[in-house]
């Protein structure tokens, strides 16, 4: 029998941080899930620096090329990657081909903020013989925002990033689901994992300055402040829990 809990059972009672940190990294549930979307969100709404460390899959562009072309921010608000590399695969199947070994220990958080750090896929992906995308955010040590999409399959997905990451003992800061809204999904993440669902991003047609702009508002702006309590998610709780107290939410 499958697991159902109340729409009412979504309370907030667990932590929300109140303001953003000025340096965070960026994650994914997997890749191809809106990362560099929702890192171009955040460094645009908190005119930041960004930077992707380890990038793959060069020969058809950068995100940080990207980024700057839908920001149009300056080139000085980006960092040029440490590992650049032609192969769209995985960072270690990648920087075998190309002969290189990818070296932790070369890896030094810059000194500006505020800063957006992008990974490269999952937290599991590796970047060597024996080090993942995990042990660089564990390296860094930032505060952590995962990016999931918002259908089938998301929930263990999520919950298994966000397991392995609070074992690690990596600071989340909330997930960002990308995709058509799903409010039966986004109830069971919180319910599960006790972390803050941020943000919801539709599917945008036209990815733009201004429209990335709108979405940072939306959901970390309020009277003019930013924060990560996610007022329009808020909103759309409250309304869902004046429905029905005996409306279950399937847990796929």
């Amino acid at each position: 029998m499958k697991p159902q809990i109340s729409q009412s059972s979504s309370s907030r009672e667990f932590a929300v941080p109140s303001a953003l940190p000025s340096r965070i990294f960026v994650t994914g549930t997997d890749t191809n899930v809106g990362k560099t979307v929702v890192s171009a969100m955040m460094t645009i709404g908190l005119n930041a620096h960004y930077w992707k460390p380890i990038q793959s899959g060069t020969a058809d562009g950068t995100d940080s090329e990207w980024i700057r072309t839908v920001s149009k921010l300056s080139r000085d608000h980006f960092i040029p990657e440490a590992y650049s590399l032609r192969a769209p695969l995985s960072p270690h199947a990648a920087a075998q081909l190309e002969e290189v070994k990818i070296d932790l220990d070369t890896l030094i958080l810059p000194e500006v903020e505020p800063l957006v750090v992008e990974g490269a896929g999952g937290i599991m992906v590796p970047l060597n013989e024996n080090q993942y995308m995990l042990d660089l955010i564990c390296k860094f040590a930032l505060p952590t925002i995962i990016v999931a999409r918002s259908g089938l399959g998301t929930i263990n997905h999520t919950l298994l990033t966000i397991d392995k990451l609070r074992s690690a003992g990596v600071e989340i800061l909330g997930v960002v689901m990308n995709g058509e809204k799903n409010l039966s999904n986004r109830i069971a993440l919180e319910h599960y994992s006790q972390v803050s669902v941020l943000a919801e991003l539709p599917q945008i047609e036209s990815l733009s300055l201004e429209s990335l702009q709108a979405q940072f508002e939306k959901y970390f702006v309020k009277e003019g402040v930013i924060q990560t309590a996610p007022n329009a998610v808020q909103n759309d709780l409250d309304v869902s829990k004046s429905v029905s107290t005996k409306t279950a939410v399937k847990a796929s």
